[in-house]
């Protein structure tokens, strides 16, 4: 598509133009590809390719050298910015973003990558300075990344300034046969060609369309008069589409703004504990490249008491976490209540309620009862009966090291709590019911070396057995067993004994925790709002069609002769319905038109001039308004109201005739040669002796 002419086309010599064969359709000429002045331009430069002589730079064609050297950089700049470059480019990011969800990710899961390292000790090293486990901060990633977004940002920036002087320009002139077209059609109209355009542009402006008739004294190529009408309408098709890629564009640029400058972080707190935003708090932290950690909005959050309710099937109805916080360290306390999908907003972040589950309250006692170690042990539930997955690590045991390397010994348990336990036949223990009516926890205990102290992160449900051994201990399920089941609400039946140096495990509290997701994204904001208007551009490209119509008016014999046509850009079945409607309207305008010139002639032709009246006619000075005075005696009117009346006068009755001034007599009356006034010139009254009578009276009105 090209852009529409802002000039009507000059007269041409008809010797340089070609002549219309009568089945051949010739389009007027437009300025789409460029004004007529750089043609000019563009012609004298072509024909002179000369070096300018003097101190100037040398100029080649026109064009200096310096111009010249920089046509590289133009030709690589049109190379970026088009359309096939945008989308190679939107394709090599979509090939780059496979590794990021193939291999583990050091920012969203640092131990599965340290467990790739063991797993693969020769390629995990050169992922690593291939950027393999950082893809998406990758230098590569990155510069695919802008470049897109500048291909796109180019792209669109020709089309919309393009699109911007075509809504302030004038749609194509109107080919010389637009009745030719698909649909097209023509028809005699008794008015003159540009009144009858006229009526047509009328009709097309209350359709909406945008009309550009040809200015006054306008010719064609060949000379003639050019009566013709140019209309455009849904533009706002392309409109919709600009839309579309600038709110892309925009979405890109808040999401990659969000990432580097916005941060997110995932912690487990279990009721009547709490957290802070800082790093160290949390148990998995995310934050984006251009976020300082110490900086971070310095609020508190504790879980006061956490509710969940069930269907009898088991399925979670609700849950929510009451919370009580401090937007700053000398803040007042608030309580909230956040619930999926209702996150409590605190500044600009916001926290999120994701999941929840059971945790256990651990006691290890030495063999005098003292308590050595106590803590809550978030479990990780393993279906929707809340039957999950727990794991216990206990450093310091006060137990002394052995062997020759003086090997720490430490306790890890491995359990599965159930909150309504059961024993299944074939598949172990299992909870029937998420709520905690009868919990019950199976734990196995291994003695030795976990490796905490050695500064490797380690997964908190996950046990590492390299260096532990399987110990039997004593308990509910009996004496020497590998695993004991322990009830939590049975005291009797809730505390483990035989680990190594008399220690004992008690199991004496269950309460809930809940994961929440602290989320701060700056530009969340610019995201929302370019998503919508991606979603109104997208419908408005794919609703609205694009259509031109055309109207031109010869002239002929008895008036004009109209033609109509139009062209689509998409929908040819529903713009040859629209054309067939617009055409009737446009028809039935021009002969409206005409009836009403018709009627206006006519009136012309029949409204009666001024009356001359004779000097003895004119009113006297004492004429008063209820009519004019008596004529003197002796006149011609004494002498006329004395005498008999006319032929077509009658008498009047009464015992005296009435005397009638001149003007006052009907129309018919026949008045005396000497007051006889000639009629009005075009009156259509009869003729007098000066003047013949016209043989065709009509001859001069103009019937519709």
């Amino acid at each position: 598509m090209t852009p529409p002419s802002t000039t009507s086309v000059p007269a041409a010599p008809a010797a340089t133009i070609p002549e219309a064969s009568p089945g051949e359709v010739i389009a007027q000429p437009d300025e789409f590809a460029a004004p007529e002045p750089a043609l000019k331009d563009a012609a004298a430069s072509g024909a002179r390719s000369v070096a300018t002589g003097g101190d100037g730079p040398r100029r080649v064609g026109g064009r200096s050298e310096l111009a010249r050297a920089f046509d590289p950089v133009r030709r690589a700049w049109r190379v970026l910015t088009s359309m096939r470059t945008a989308l190679i480019l939107l394709f090599l990011l979509a090939l780059a973003a496979i590794p990021g969800s193939y291999f583990p990710q050091r920012d969203i899961d640092p131990i599965k990558v340290q467990n790739y390292y063991l797993e693969h000790p020769t390629w995990a090293p050169i992922l690593n300075k291939l950027s393999g486990f950082d893809v998406f901060a990758a230098p590569w990633f990155a510069a695919v990344y802008l470049l897109l977004f500048i291909s796109l940002i180019g792209c669109l920036w020709s089309r919309v300034l393009w699109h911007a002087k075509a809504l302030v320009g004038r749609p194509p002139s109107a080919p010389a046969r637009p009745g030719r077209l698909a649909g097209g059609s023509s028809w005699a109209s008794t008015l003159p060609p540009d009144e009858a355009v006229a009526a047509a542009a009328r009709v097309l402006r209350g359709r909406r369309f945008r009309v550009a008739a040809a200015r006054p004294g306008a010719t064609r190529p060949d000379g003639a008069p050019d009566h013709s009408a140019a209309a455009e309408k849904g533009y706002l098709r392309e409109t919709g589409n600009l839309v579309f890629h600038l709110a892309l564009v925009a979405v890109l640029l808040g999401v990659g703004l969000g990432a580097w400058n916005g941060y997110e972080g995932k912690v487990m707190v279990t009721e009547g504990d709490g957290y802070t935003n800082t790093l160290i708090s949390y148990d998995q932290f995310s934050p984006g490249q251009l976020v300082d950690t110490s900086e971070l909005r310095p609020y508190s959050i504790k879980l006061d008491d956490f509710e969940a309710s069930y269907l009898e099937n088991g399925q979670a109805r609700e849950f929510a976490a009451h919370v009580s916080y401090e937007e700053d360290l000398d803040g007042p306390t608030k309580q909230a209540e956040i619930r999926v999908n209702h996150p409590l907003e605190i500044g600009g972040d916001k926290v999120y309620l994701l999941s929840y589950g059971y945790a256990p309250h651990f006691v290890l006692r030495d063999k005098d009862g003292k308590v050595i170690w106590e803590a809550y042990s978030q479990c990780e539930r393993r279906d929707n009966n809340l039957t999950s997955d727990c794991v216990v690590k206990i450093p310091d045991t006060g137990l002394p090291a052995t062997g020759p390397l003086r090997t720490p010994q430490q306790l890890g348990f491995i359990a599965i709590f159930a909150p309504t336990a059961v024993v299944d036949p074939t598949g172990g223990p299992i909870s029937i019911f998420p709520k905690a009516i009868a919990p019950g926890v199976f734990i196995t205990s291994f003695v030795g070396n976990l490796h905490l102290d050695e500064g490797k992160p380690q997964n908190v449900f996950k046990l590492d057995m390299k260096d532990l051994k399987q110990v039997t201990t004593n308990g509910p399920s009996g004496d020497g067993m590998i695993r004991q089941k322990l009830d939590v609400a049975d005291p009797k039946n809730r505390t483990m004994t035989g680990l190594p140096g008399g220690l004992s495990l008690e199991v004496d509290e269950v309460r809930e925790y809940a994961v929440f997701q602290t989320k701060s994204d700056p530009y969340k904001g610019l995201v929302l709002w370019a998503a919508v208007a991606l979603i109104i551009g997208l419908v408005t490209s794919l609703r609205v069609r694009r259509r031109r119509v055309w109207v031109r008016a010869r002239p002929a014999a008895a008036g004009s002769t109209v033609e109509i046509g139009g062209l689509s850009r998409s929908d040819a079945e529903g713009f040859a319905a629209e054309l067939a409607a617009l055409t009737g309207r446009v028809r039935a305008a021009t002969e409206q038109a005409a009836v009403e010139q018709a009627a206006v002639e006519k009136s012309k032709i029949e409204k009666p001039g001024p009356e001359k009246s004779t000097p003895s006619q004119r009113a006297t000075p004492g004429e008063g308004a209820a009519g004019p005075a008596e004529p003197p005696s002796g006149s011609a009117e004494s002498a006329a109201g004395s005498g008999p009346a006319g032929p077509a006068t009658g008498a009047a009755s009464g015992p005296e005739p009435a005397v009638a001034s001149p003007a006052a007599a009907p129309a018919d009356t026949v008045t005396p040669p000497d007051t006889v006034t000639p009629p009005a010139a075009d009156s259509g009254g009869p003729a007098t002796a000066d003047e013949p009578e016209d043989p065709n009276p009509s001859s001069a009105r103009r019937e519709p």
